[in-house]
């Protein structure tokens, strides 16, 4: 099938170490194919099995290595890259079977109803019989019955009481459902794209929760068909002890991500209290002693992703890096380490200031070769850029927060674009990473993607460069809180731009609570710099609710621009009353 021809069902599978299974599936696919338009994209999570090799002998098929684990969320993202122009997507396990007939079955059900979603079919086990695979929204009382009662005790109760569906009747007619098995699952095209990307910082396990949800809560619904059939060998990508706990702290994390603190403690006590009744299995035993310790969460599977070197060229010297960073152990190194070779290679200077810091920053920065490391006794972001300035000794120079990813190749395209001399300020592109935060933080931060007002500012970025000329304009970094906003007002739109590179990541608050504590900083930062110089800086209360106003396309932007003005006007609020100190998200702060 040619890569740019529309067909009915592109389909993704993630492999790992599946070389046994997967020329099963294939063989299925292959005669799906002869009665509707398929493509295949397979994409394979560094099997060490010879996966790869099995499947580049398949020419139909489009073959993609991941270059890592990345799990199964970051597998199907790579996979969704590659699937064309179609009308459904279709995410397999590579361990299934498909009867004949199936697919064809899940597409009319798709057609049949345009407020279908996303259609799942009936799946068999290994022994041919329905296997429980479909599923209610995750709650306490259902975690509670379930921790009671397990999978073999009055398999019949109430809908509240278990949030898997074990009934023998739930599987012989076709009905909505909140969630199923991500083993199989037929998505709307369009709404494909409007949902975008899987979760990834699920690595394995209810990362299908959360995408159903999305599915849910864009207004479709979820069928099951249980006409379409297909057969399951599970655990074909393997089982493990680990495997197994990180189903139950993924689980915990999914309702961390839905619901109130104190909610989601109501639910992680369920979930050891189910683990802790079956204490007898040492298996249970670890699950519990980790799911009551969250240090240990971290040393559950996640995903692997290979570093690449980066491929750096051109003259040295081409300017300095300067990066206050305040108690910023958590991240430091992440941000660090994909800049230190070319800081050593002399591409450019690599200045850490930390400022009034009681943890490790600067011990943990000091691991990384190439970076200058300077220590101040006070806390003061001003006071670090003046600082890394008057001991940097190149132009241009780039200031980067700490908590910002960016590689090398992005900060010499900055350096290079403001060297050429038409302009004196830039920055990168730069994206969100609002994957882990609550529904209302990404509701927020959708509506502020599309605010064309906000694309071509140098504020909120976290990263900004300035010639020697530009900086002369100002001198040193005044005594402000919002240092960004103070260096975009100095230059109008002819003297700064954005240089499209590969964008900056910015980790938004996970929680609302942390976005209003950045937002009520930002306010408060606006208004000081209003107080020293309102003609430079403009009351933008009126532009900011004209701009957001103009993002609303239909129902769902309508909401998220409500989101955006009533989290906007709580912060504005909060930041009249605040005080002077330095308000911190830590929420965003995961290394």
């Amino acid at each position: 099938m040619n890569s740019t021809e529309h067909v009915a069902v592109a389909i993704v599978i993630v492999t790992y170490n599946s070389a046994t299974d997967i020329p099963l599936l294939l063989a299925d696919l292959r005669a799906e194919a002869r009665g509707i338009a398929l493509r295949i994209v397979v994409v394979d999570n560094e099997s060490a099995d010879g996966t790869a090799e099995v499947v580049r002998g398949y020419p139909e098929v489009v073959f993609v290595a991941s270059g890592g684990n990345l799990g199964y969320a970051g597998g199907i993202n790579v996979g969704l890259g590659h699937i064309g122009s179609c009308d459904a997507v279709l995410i397999l396990n590579p361990d299934l079977r498909v009867r004949p007939g199936a697919i064809a079955r899940m597409v009319a059900t798709l057609d049949a109803d345009d407020r279908i979603g996303a259609v799942v079919p009936l799946i068999l086990n290994n022994e041919g019989h329905p296997h429980p695979s479909l599923s209610r929204e995750p709650s306490v009382t259902r975690a509670f019955g379930d921790a009671l009662l397990g999978s073999k005790l009055w398999r019949d109760r109430p809908e509240w009481l278990s949030e898997f569906d074990y009934r023998p009747s739930s599987y012989e007619q076709a009905h909505d459902v909140d969630w199923a098995t991500g083993a199989c699952l037929l998505i709307r095209g369009s709404l494909a794209v409007a949902l975008g990307e899987w979760n990834e910082s699920f690595f394995l396990y209810s990362e299908e929760t959360e995408y159903f949800r999305r599915i849910r809560s864009s207004g479709h619904t979820v069928r099951f068909d249980p006409t379409a059939v297909v057969q399951h060998r599970l655990g074909g990508s393997g089982t493990s002890p680990a495997l197994a706990t990180l189903l139950e702290v993924n689980r915990i994390r999914y309702v961390e991500l839905h619901h109130t603190r104190w909610y989601a403690t109501l639910f992680r006590a369920m979930v050891a209290l189910a683990a802790g009744l079956r204490g007898y299995d040492a298996d249970h035993r670890r699950t519990l002693s980790i799911v009551l310790n969250r240090h240990r969460w971290n040393t559950l599977p996640r995903a692997t992703k290979p570093a690449v070197p980066e491929t750096l060229s051109g003259p040295f010297g081409r300017g300095a890096v300067i990066v206050p960073a305040y108690n910023e152990s958590a991240v430091i190194e992440r941000t660090l380490r994909p800049l230190g070779a070319a800081a050593v290679a002399g591409y450019f200077e690599l200045i850490v200031v930390a400022n009034g810091c009681t943890d490790d920053t600067a011990a943990r920065a000091r691991t990384i070769p190439g970076v200058h490391v300077v220590e101040l006794p006070t806390g003061s972001k001003p006071l670090a850029l003046n600082t890394g300035d008057s001991i940097a000794t190149s132009w241009p120079r780039l200031y980067l927060d700490a908590d910002i990813q960016i590689t090398a190749t992005t900060i010499l395209a900055v350096l290079d674009r403001i060297d050429r001399g038409d302009i004196l300020a830039a920055r990168p592109t730069f994206r969100y990473d609002s994957a882990t935060a609550t529904p209302l933080v990404r509701g927020y931060y959708r509506a502020r993607r599309k605010m064309a007002a906000h694309q071509n500012a140098l504020w909120w970025a976290g990263v900004f460069g300035l010639s020697a000329e530009a900086h002369k304009r100002f001198g040193e970094f005044p005594d402000v809180t919002g240092d960004d906003m103070f260096v975009d007002t100095q230059f109008d739109d002819t003297e700064k731009t954005v240089v499209e590179t590969d964008p900056s990541v910015w980790t938004t608050p996970t929680t609302l609570p942390g976005l209003l504590t950045v937002l009520t900083r930002h306010h408060r930062g606006n208004t000081e710099l209003r107080e020293r110089d309102p003609h430079r800086t403009p009351n933008t209360t009126q532009t900011t609710a004209r701009a957001i106003l103009r993002t609303i396309t239909g129902p769902r932007s309508a909401l998220d621009a409500a989101i955006y003005l009533g989290i906007a006007i709580a912060a504005r609020r909060r930041a009249a009353h605040s005080d002077s100190r330095w308000e911190r998200d830590d929420t965003s702060r995961t290394s």
